[in-house]
């Protein structure tokens, strides 16, 4: 063995930078978690649903899937993350098809649908402060 590995002081600072590091992280997790949660409210109260539902968990997910015309129990599919791999795929889609539906009601298209997906906070927000108005039943296109 090496002496001079067991006498080696790791007391150079690197745990109070992880720290900080760690730190850094949360408030901005927060952040994130807070700017999505004022998005939600407004959007859902633009919806006609209540606004307080954004800070309720599973259930803002209810209000979510049913914002998109979807059964409220689609929520019940975040129980498909706990599978590995195949189960954040199938989620991820799940999400994404809500988020179509979503877009769509709020007078949007795929690409603002994408962006609800990959950027929700600021999506969501643009959803809730913005012109778009929500329409409940999308009108079906007309036969020729």
């Amino acid at each position: 063995m090496n002496p001079t590995l067991l006498s080696q002081d790791f007391g150079n600072g690197d745990g109070a930078a992880f720290a900080r590091i760690l730190i850094f992280l949360g408030v901005a997790y927060l952040a994130v978690v807070i700017v999505t949660i004022i998005g939600w409210w407004k959007s859902f109260e633009k919806a006609g649903q209540p606004g307080w539902a954004a800070i309720i968990p599973v259930y803002n997910l209810v209000v979510m899937f049913r914002l998109g015309g979807l059964s409220g129990w689609w929520a019940a599919s975040i129980l498909l993350a706990g599978i590995p791999v195949l189960g954040a795929l199938a989620l991820f889609g799940i999400f994404t098809w809500a988020h179509i539906r979503i877009a769509e009601r709020f007078g949007h298209g795929v690409g603002f649908a994408l962006g609800l997906t990959f950027l929700s906070p600021i999506f969501w927000c643009v959803l809730g402060f913005g012109d778009s108005q929500y329409r409940p039943a999308i009108p079906a296109p007309a036969q020729a």
